[in-house]
């Protein structure tokens, strides 16, 4: 039984309920076609409608029992909506360094998160209060980048870290820095998603 979520207050909604539902079917399809090929299933674009061929960028969020067992996304339109759906739905499920792959009993059990991004856009601060002060809890996406590492949380993430300074010190951990760490190097770029699950 599919139930689609509320996408994120900072976006409207470009997806209809029918679309959400033929990207999570695509996206489970790909798990499934992953456990029986070893590949992301091709999804045929012909027979899709032209919202779902556009290029976007995705990632796909899987959690077992209420815990996270996989994700994976782009942060740039590169390819076809569906196509990358499919593509990170199969990486989140098996190619997730941090999990071992999904297996065949598993994997009907997963809940399924869909991210659609908007473009990323550079924010401008003078120091971090000034960041902090402009991050919109609940609503941006961050990336932040310095000295060559780099890491990115999803809106989504603003349910377990809804303080802006410990989002921010959590993000610069993913990203191999020290929670302190400042310079006038780093960069940060803000998104923000359209997000709908099945349960």
């Amino acid at each position: 039984m599919w139930s689609v979520m509320a996408p994120m207050p900072s976006t409207e909604a470009a997806y209809g309920p029918d679309e959400r539902r033929q990207l999570l079917a695509l996206a489970r399809a790909s798990i499934d076609h992953g456990l029986t090929h070893g590949e992301a299933l091709p999804p045929a674009m012909e027979s899709l409608p032209p919202d779902l061929c556009a290029l976007r960028a995705t990632f796909v969020t899987l959690h077992l029992s209420g815990n996270l067992r996989g994700c994976i996304g782009s942060l740039e339109a590169r390819r076809p909506l569906a196509k990358d759906i499919t593509d990170n739905a199969f990486a989140a499920a098996f190619r997730d360094p941090r999990f071992p792959p999904v297996t065949a009993t598993e994997a009907p059990r997963l809940e399924l998160e869909i991210s659609v991004l908007s473009p990323a856009e550079p924010m401008h601060f003078r120091s971090e209060a000034d960041l902090l002060a402009q991050l919109r809890p609940g609503v941006d996406g961050l990336i932040l980048a310095d000295l060559g590492r780099s890491g990115t949380f999803l809106p989504s993430v603003w349910s377990q870290l809804p303080d802006p300074r410990d989002f921010l010190v959590h993000l610069k951990h993913k990203a191999g820095l020290p929670a302190d760490h400042w310079s006038a190097t780093l960069t940060v770029e803000r998104y923000t998603t359209e997000a709908f699950r099945n349960l």
